[in-house]
């Protein structure tokens, strides 16, 4: 396959080491495009919920892609996010081509691009981040109950439904969060001059304008890969967001794109998190 030109790719939200990843997905992304720079816009690997028990050979691919990309000398920048906090400890560090860094500003065709992965808007992560950690597991056993729900759906020939998207869409708690979001990393980064401002954690895909009395920016944010796979490019001056679902070029349908499609093996994970979630659910009761 010919590989794809892109000069900046910027992915976050992958959750590697968790059920909910879409790992195979992202593995024919990564091989399908040729970065110039890469930016890991937090929550790549979810330390919060690993487990020995859980590392698949496809997460392990998509490390060796990226390590790949290091080797060949492609600037590769890791932006910690709130699942992957414990690498904050290690911000400054370099190696070669490599960073890891808690926000990054990067020159565009002469425009200033403000990335960061965007946990430090969220309340919840500062003061109760053991309801945050809690909240983690119950996302990750939906993502895993919608996909035996979509395993069933496609047996009698129905479309898949994404029980995550239509939560966040008609709680209106959540569409007022993102909302408020997206206003409070536009009005910093419109106050500091920049001309993009790019964040990830709240898997919501977006490129878009937004404007306030004291001018405007555009605001993009890379999605996920649990359940949008979706990714922000820069390439010959312009931004844009990549959907795999919308890549004709790549395969969607084969059996290996898709992760524990078997249904029994879909109820033993939901088992495993439900345990883990009542696990964490009676330490955090108060006595």
């Amino acid at each position: 396959m010919k590989k794809r030109p892109v000069d900046i790719v910027v992915i976050s939200d992958v959750h590697l080491g968790t059920y909910g990843c879409h790992a195979k997905e992202l593995t024919k992304y990564l091989k399908s495009i040729k970065p110039k720079q890469v930016v890991l816009n937090g929550d790549i690997i979810d330390i919060w919920q690993f487990s020995k028990r859980y590392w698949p050979k496809t997460h392990m691919k998509v490390i060796k892609i990226i390590m790949e990309w290091i080797a060949k000398g492609v600037k590769v920048h890791y932006i910690t996010g709130n699942h992957d906090e414990m690498l904050r400890k290690f911000v400054g560090f370099q190696l070669g081509s490599f960073s890891i860094v808690n926000k990054l500003v990067l020159h565009v065709h002469g425009k200033k691009a403000w990335i960061f992965h965007g946990d430090v808007f969220d309340v919840t992560m500062q003061h109760s981040k053991w309801l945050a950690k809690l909240g983690a597991i119950g996302y990750d056993t939906l993502i895993i109950l919608n996909r035996a729900v979509n395993f069933l759906y496609k047996k009698w020939g129905r479309g898949p439904v994404s029980m995550s998207k239509k939560i966040k869409n008609s709680v209106k708690s959540a569409v007022k969060f993102i909302n408020n979001f997206e206003h409070t990393a536009a009005d910093i980064a419109i106050e500091n001059e920049f001309d993009y401002v790019i964040c990830g954690h709240i898997h919501q895909p977006e490129i878009k304008t937004i404007r306030t009395d004291k001018g405007s920016v555009k605001y993009l944010n890379s999605g996920d890969w649990i359940e949008n796979l979706s990714a922000l490019e820069y390439h010959k001056g312009q931004w844009k967001l990549y959907l795999f679902e919308e890549d004709s070029h790549l395969p969607h349908n084969d059996s290996e794109a898709n992760d524990s499609m078997e249904v029994l093996e879909q109820k033993a994970l939901f088992a495993s998190l439900l345990a883990e979630f009542n696990n964490m659910s009676a330490s955090k009761t108060p006595k």
